[in-house]
């Protein structure tokens, strides 16, 4: 299995907050994966698990809400390994703007 895709996005609001905008946004995540769905999500203390189908692949996904910055791990499944850098870029690029 390839390595995921991993990213810290930095953040200067509580975890409560970024708790509560990472479970408004979730739903955006579908737009690094366009024609994609966000079948589950559920809260394991600070960490946000959450399953994305896309192009008929499950990608597995967490956030967690650290004091500073969020991280933020991408599994992909082998066919849209093939996408990662556009969706690594897509994730630079929108993760901010939902924290902000």
């Amino acid at each position: 299995m390839a390595d995921p895709i991993t990213m810290d996005i930095p953040h200067q609001h509580s975890r409560a907050e970024i708790r509560a905008r990472l479970e408004q946004g979730v739903q955006k995540a579908t737009t690094m994966l366009p024609g994609s769905s966000v079948t589950e999500h559920r809260w394991d203390g600070d960490t946000l698990h959450f399953t994305i189908v896309a192009m008929g692949q499950r990608v597995s996904s967490r956030v967690e809400a650290l004091d500073d910055k969020v991280h933020a791990v991408i599994d992909l499944p082998p066919l849209l390994r093939l996408f990662a850098d556009k969706i690594r870029a897509k994730l630079a690029k929108e993760g901010p703007k939902l924290l902000a």
